[in-house]
């Protein structure tokens, strides 16, 4: 499980490109307006991510919500919301934070475990971000014929990326890999649903987090690929960032013939690698 050096290099210059137009940001004209700004901002960033690709608003192919407030940047609650008539068609979803040093918060890969079962309705999908500076946060979904949809926010808080972590980093890497996993079912909903709730222990550091004892920055090491599968089907995989808060937090729903024990295996940036597997509990 390793990321190609292809994607590893587009990631990067994500990053590099995001930093230099937060400096473009700052000589720009005083006449511009903050609007306008924001608006250039996205263009580049959209460039830079998808390239030529024509990214619309959504029109009901995926909502996002978020807070208006993150009362905490560092721990900030995001749900994508997927109607069941998009389900069968959803490929995958870029979620991004525009002014955040690492723009790409993460890209989910959705497998044949995440579609199937369209009789469930709709598929909810929550995580917590890192949120930098205020900033519009997208969620991007793509459809099997290829488009990309959006759905964005404009959140205001600041921090989360250079926020201390909440345990000191002897202490985060001695819990480190512990998966936490839960899968309940609901009648109401129908035999087939399920909603599965994944917890890494692991610090996700971000680089930019000060020791407070030696006043160094605390090196990055954060989870950056991940994957859920059930009944030897995969649910989604994901490629992850910095902006994904400290102990990565996924909630998901799905439909299940059975069963089958959710398995979560993980890695990350030092290599080290994680695995869990989980039986289903009834809610």
């Amino acid at each position: 499980m390793s990321i190609s050096s292809t994607r590893s290099a587009r990631l990067l210059h994500v990053f590099v490109g995001a930093t230099m137009l937060f400096l473009a940001g700052l000589m720009a004209p005083l006449g511009a307006s903050a609007a306008d700004e924001k608006e250039q901002l996205w263009t580049e960033l959209k460039r830079e991510i998808f390239g030529d690709r024509e990214v619309t608003p959504s029109e009901g192919a995926v909502t996002l919500y978020a807070p208006e407030n993150a009362h905490d940047a560092a721990l900030m609650p995001v749900s994508i919301r997927i109607p069941a008539a998009t389900v069968p068609h959803a490929v995958g979803l870029t979620l991004i934070v525009d002014t955040n040093p690492a723009p790409v918060a993460a890209t989910f890969t959705f497998g044949d475990g995440f579609r199937e079962g369209a009789d469930i309705g709709e598929r909810n999908f929550e995580t917590r971000i890192r949120l930098d500076s205020f900033s519009h946060v997208r969620a991007v979904l793509e459809t099997a014929d290829g488009k990309l949809h959006m759905s964005a926010k404009y959140v205001i808080g600041a921090g989360g990326c250079s926020a201390a972590p909440s345990k000191d980093a002897e202490a985060a890497l001695a819990d480190l890999g512990r998966i936490d996993i839960r899968t309940t079912a609901a009648d109401a909903r129908g035999p087939a649903w399920r909603e599965t709730r994944v917890m890494i222990r692991h610090p996700n550091f971000t680089g930019l987090q000060m020791d407070p004892i030696s006043r160094g920055y605390v090196p990055a090491r954060f989870v950056n690929e991940l994957e859920v599968s059930t009944g030897g089907k995969v649910l989604f995989r994901m490629e992850g960032g910095i902006s994904i808060s400290e102990n990565p937090h996924f909630r998901f729903s799905y439909g299940a013939a059975g069963d089958e024990p959710v398995e979560v295996k993980a890695t990350d940036t030092t290599g080290a690698e994680f695995s869990e597997r989980s039986q289903l509990r009834d809610s």
